[in-house]
């Protein structure tokens, strides 16, 4: 089981010490020493290095070392896996993905979700359909006062004025049950007029607005359905959108590579300069064989793509020129939640997905999945166990993530991308997992970047 994770990024040797998540810069020589598994052994580290280091330099470093150890800074244990193998608590649900609409005005070629027909057929949810979900997830919030109500499709700006209603009763209905409701919306911006942005600016706490970075690997991918690219008509909306949020109200320009573009560092760079300041471009993941699929000869430009954001927006930093880019933006501790570290996004017992018809799924990608449909919102028929099978599939109950330095970051991976490669969610996405590491060694030597040009 890996205690401590090496790694050199740039120029510079990083040490992390995966139960607490402190991160150390140093020197070859002390990475040299550190073995991932092991503390280590004086007798077999003079051995090792007695050609490349004298003894003075080695007894110097393994006193640092053991500071680090006296300091349960280094090769610290795991205070985690008993609260998860032992914890028999109630699940409350937290947040919803509330599929307002099952249909699309763009064909893009990755979309996981078969243009908004999710298995289905294209259908728009109702307002009553709405307010029962609302009403769904308050009743099943449980002592949670703040609810995350995402507003997802297809395109769910085809469904705006329903949207506005819904929107309205949850504002009723969190008054009277003493909630406080946030909602997020994600959108391919292709219908954002004025009074759609004034509306969105001022009810919703997040808004994703989906743009694939530069116009020609946007207009190859996300397309009408006459095959004509979204480019020139979306970019002009996002920069409309972006200009009426506040610092204090979030967006991300959000895109996805392929293995069209890998080196997607372009990409993130051409959005970073047509001023955008909140930026994800994420890996897409789609069935072997597809001609967008990531395969693993891609790794090496995906990796590449991933060193050059690094040093670009370590130049950045402290500039008018600075970014954030969602995938580098990490708490070294984990955040606020341990059981965060542990689960991921909850998905089956703390998040769910709701369809137009009202069928509720542990999330939007399983939507269409008969074996994992949880209930109705029209009947008290809420399977428990499957809810309870997806909390319980957490990283102590995942084998090859047990082991793992990346386990506290990606807390076994997504539910749905380890179902839908390996027919079972306790088995992670392997292409996934080995992207997940790189970008996450990048965010932390990133984050170290940060804090000593600040400090």
């Amino acid at each position: 089981m890996a205690l401590i994770h090496k790694f050199k990024q740039g120029n510079d040797y990083y040490v992390l010490d995966v139960n607490s998540g402190c991160v150390h810069i140093v020197d070859e020589l002390i990475y040299d020493i550190l073995d991932e598994e092991v503390v280590p052994n004086k007798a077999e580290v003079m051995d090792r290095l007695k050609g490349k280091y004298n003894a003075e330099e080695i007894e110097e470093a393994l006193s640092d070392i053991e500071e680090l150890l006296a300091e349960e800074l280094l090769y610290s244990g795991d205070k985690y896996e008993h609260i998860a193998r032992n914890d028999k608590s109630k699940s409350f649900i937290k947040a919803m993905c509330l599929n307002v609409v099952h249909d699309c005005n763009l064909k893009c070629k990755y979309c996981f979700a078969e243009e908004g027909e999710y298995k289905g057929r294209r259908q728009m949810m109702s307002v009553e359909v709405g307010k029962r979900a609302v009403d769904f997830v308050i009743k099943n919030s449980g002592p949670r006062r703040n609810i995350e109500i995402d507003l997802f499709g297809g395109e769910p700006l085809m469904a705006f004025n329903n949207i506005k209603e819904i929107v309205e009763y949850a504002k009723e209905q969190e008054k009277i049950h003493n909630k406080n409701v946030r909602f997020t919306m994600t959108t391919n911006a292709t219908l954002l007029s004025d009074e759609i942005i004034e509306y969105i600016d001022k009810n919703m706490g997040n808004i994703v607005l989906s743009i694939d970075g530069r116009k020609e690997i946007n207009d190859s991918v996300r397309v009408r359905y006459n095959g004509s690219g979204s480019y020139d008509d979306i970019l002009p909306k996002i920069k409309k959108m972006v200009e009426r949020r506040d610092r204090n109200k979030q967006y991300y320009a959000r895109g996805t590579y392929t293995s069209r573009n890998t080196d997607f560092y372009k990409d993130v760079i051409a959005l970073a300069n047509e001023g955008f300041k909140e930026i994800s471009i994420e890996p897409v993941v789609l069935p072997d064989g597809h001609e967008l699929a990531l395969k693993e000869e891609d790794l090496e430009a995906i990796y590449e793509s991933y060193d050059k954001l690094v040093k670009e927006m370590e130049e950045r930093i402290g500039t008018d020129k600075e970014f954030k880019y969602y995938h580098f933006h990490i708490d070294l501790n984990g955040g606020p939640c341990v059981y965060k570290r542990i689960s991921g996004c909850g998905a089956g017992h703390e998040y769910v997905a709701v369809t137009p018809s009202g069928d509720i799924y542990p999330c939007h990608q399983f939507v269409g999945m008969e074996e994992f449909k949880l209930g109705s919102i029209f009947e008290d028929n809420f399977r428990d166990d499957l809810a309870m099978e997806f909390k319980d599939a957490h990283i102590y109950n995942k084998p090859k993530c047990i082991g793992c330095w990346a386990r506290f970051y990606c807390s076994g991976g997504c539910q749905a991308n380890n179902y839908n490669f390996n027919k079972d969610i306790h088995v992670p996405y392997e292409l996934g997992c080995k992207i997940t590491k790189k970008r996450l060694e990048c965010a932390i030597a990133l984050k170290c970047k940060y804090e000593e040009k600040i400090m």
